[in-house]
């Protein structure tokens, strides 16, 4: 038996906890990823994480492997394209965002270098914070911090991407460590 304690949504899912292992929590600074779960968590608005997680490849291949140049190129025939693809969730607005915030993210890259740049500069000493989180009932749905980044980015015109989606996000992306004190992932 796996006597292995990991937080308690990291179900016995495979792909949870793989996820939950290898990815969730861990500080990421490459845009490329950092687009792929802006597009991810976009996606997620309003469902579970793991029905996302169980469409990844079917988004990596529709989204044309998280290249944001070449989303950001999407047109009404590939918006028709993406709104009969089966394996990706099939909202308009969803669709129209991915696109829209696609262009958005070059734009943040072409002022600030780097989408990771942008991102990270939210942060203090533009390092991850390290939330002591004894039991998940102590996870923030959404903190200041994730609400300045959602306030900004709303600012410049990012669709899906409200504070809760930020702070999901951020856990993501490893901005925030919140894996439980006990957990074996936490780092």
């Amino acid at each position: 038996m796996d006597n292995i304690i990991r937080c308690s949504w990291a179900s016995s899912d495979p792909l949870y906890i793989k996820y939950h292992d290898e990815e969730w929590g861990k500080a990421v600074y490459d845009d490329k990823t950092l687009f792929e779960f802006l597009i991810l968590e976009g996606a997620q608005a309003g469902l579970s994480w793991i029905t996302i997680l169980r469409r990844r490849e079917n988004y990596r291949k529709a989204f044309a492997g998280f290249d944001v140049e070449k989303v950001a190129l999407f047109d009404d025939q590939d918006v028709e394209r993406l709104m009969k693809d089966e394996g990706i969730i099939r909202n308009r607005l969803k669709v129209n965002g991915a696109i829209t915030n696609a262009r958005l993210f070059l734009s943040i890259q072409r002022e600030f270098g780097s989408f990771s740049t942008y991102l990270w500069q939210f942060m203090p000493q533009n390092t991850p914070i390290q939330n002591q989180i004894n039991q998940m009932s102590d996870v923030p749905a959404r903190t200041e911090i994730s609400d300045q980044i959602s306030k900004d980015m709303k600012k410049r015109g990012f669709k899906f991407f409200g504070t809760t989606i930020c702070y999901a996000f951020m856990q993501a992306t490893g901005m925030v460590n919140d894996h439980l004190l006990t957990c074996c992932a936490r780092s």
